[in-house]
């Protein structure tokens, strides 16, 4: 039983189908870890404890009467950005630091119906803005590989509960690399699906045609069952896509043991590997990458937007999202309002000033002076066209290509509280910006470690392959155990 956290979903899933363990003792077991260890990581910002022994409980009560859906029972937790009923929603802010979901996100629906038991809410940067999990009004999250330095953001909490084993999976949102980069810091696996694969009614947005929620595990299996679970079309969703969902864990299933990447044209762009690259973290991906050979993939040379040039179009075009979204926060309606106003103008400014934090402020300005009226064209509408051109340079390196390898971070997990500047802060986000400006899928898995800390790959898929990321990940993992590693916490 002490061994539990260690193991892969199927493996949780099989024991609980045999009878090994039941669903009481396999939550019990996650929340006696988190109880014991997460006052060091801090990546819950609620732990939903007594809900999810009753879950369990209920689970184990429908599995004896002959219920059969393999996952049932089987725990995880929650980004807190998705509206989960009767549970605090807060987004890592101040703002809502009082909020009840009064309804459940699609995809968290989704995942109840699969008989998935949620321990909780995953703390996060404050409104999903940052890129090391310091911004949370809920305190920052440590990597549990190195308590002293951060585990990537914006879905820290999420990356750093599976790295520690406080959950076998978990979800995430992605707006410019909050699943892949704190994927990479903290040595996990996750996975951004195709813009429109998973419903984000209930996700509160940051920039809406970036968000995109997906899924962390250790390994891509694990990471293929949660997102089978999460996707599909949804009428209330006006972005979601009506595509049948694969069945990606089958597709797994069937990789073949010799060669498994026999004819995969993996395309590399030397764009993605000059300035600004550790060169321990570019000895590591070189490394995955003669993996992924002898496993029978061809390196290609392809060519892709100057990865500093996504950077300022996004930088440009998700704040002026954010200004517009997040005006709906104005102390009136619902969430954090200032005590004693003197009168509307008060109320407003002073309700905003107090909840919001620096980052989310710097963001909001940032977006509001893009959209202004003297810089309209110059800027919002100049990025717009931009965006289009770092999609045409994927579409067409995709006709040398079937995936694409890059770095997932130039750096490995750097300190906690290193005063960065947010220009270096945001360029821990450099490589996968472009995949949102694209809205391509993509993943980030683990392949190595430098000076003891995690390298993650990422690969780029193209729209809706997401099969092609889970397989080739796959094929690695199965010649590798560097997703096998665990941190020690104890």
């Amino acid at each position: 039983m002490t061994t539990l956290h260690t193991l892969s979903v199927r493996e949780i899933a099989d024991g609980l189908h045999t009878k090994q363990f039941s669903s009481v003792e396999l939550t019990q077991h996650f929340l006696d870890r988190i109880a014991t260890h997460d006052k060091a990581v801090n990546s819950f910002v609620t732990v939903t404890a007594d809900l999810a022994l009753e879950q369990a409980r209920l689970a184990d009560d429908l599995r004896a009467k002959g219920d059969t859906r393999p996952l049932l029972g089987v725990p995880m937790a929650h980004k807190d950005n998705l509206c989960t009923q009767g549970v605090l929603t807060t987004c890592g802010s101040k703002m809502l630091s009082n909020f009840v979901a009064p309804y459940n996100a699609t995809l968290v629906e989704n995942i109840a119906n699969q008989g998935f038991i949620s321990l909780g809410k995953l703390n996060m940067d404050e409104f999903a803005m940052g890129s090391d999990n310091e911004k949370s009004y809920f305190g920052a999250v440590h990597n549990p590989y190195d308590l002293d330095r951060v585990p990537g953001g914006s879905s820290g909490g999420s990356a750093s509960a599976v790295a520690s084993g406080f959950v076998p999976v978990a979800t995430g949102s992605d707006t410019g690399g909050s699943i892949r980069q704190p994927a990479s810091f903290c040595g996990v696996t996750g996975i951004k699906p195709t813009y429109g694969r998973v419903s984000r009614f209930g996700m509160v947005a940051y920039a809406s045609s970036f968000d995109q929620a997906g899924a962390f595990g250790r390994s891509a299996l694990d990471c293929a069952y949660l997102l089978q679970a999460m996707s599909g079309y949804d009428p209330k969703d006006s972005t979601s896509v009506n595509k049948e969902v694969p069945n990606w864990v089958g597709e797994l299933d069937k990789v073949a043991s010799d060669k498994p990447l026999a004819g995969l044209r993996v395309g590399v762009p030397q764009e993605y590997f000059g300035t600004g690259l550790n060169a321990d973290v570019k000895a590591k991906i070189d490394d995955a990458l003669k993996v992924y050979q002898e496993l029978g993939a061809t390196l290609v040379d392809v060519h892709l937007t100057d990865p500093q040039i996504t950077l300022a179009t996004y930088y440009l075009l998700a704040p002026a999202e954010a200004s517009s979204n997040l005006s709906r926060f104005d102390g009136v309606r619902y969430g954090y309002r200032c005590e004693n106003p003197a009168d509307l103008h008060d109320l407003y400014t002073r309700s905003r000033s107090e909840g919001f934090g620096a980052e989310v402020q710097r963001r909001i300005i940032m977006g509001t002076y893009a959209l202004s009226a003297g810089y309209f064209d110059a800027y919002y509408v100049k990025a717009q066209k931009v965006r289009r051109l770092i999609l045409n340079d994927f579409l067409k390196a995709f006709e040398t290509c079937d995936i694409i390898a890059t770095p997932t971070a130039p750096t490995v997990a750097y300190k906690l509280g290193e005063n960065l500047s947010p220009a270096e802060i945001y360029m821990g986000d450099v490589y996968t910006i472009g995949v949102n400006l694209a809205g391509l899928p993509s993943l980030s898995h683990p392949v190595g470690f430098v000076g003891g800390l995690p390298v993650g790959l990422q690969l780029i898929g193209k729209h809706w392959a997401e099969n092609t990321l889970l397989n080739t990940t796959h094929a690695y993992q199965g010649a590798t155990a560097f997703h096998k590693e665990l941190p020690k916490l104890g």
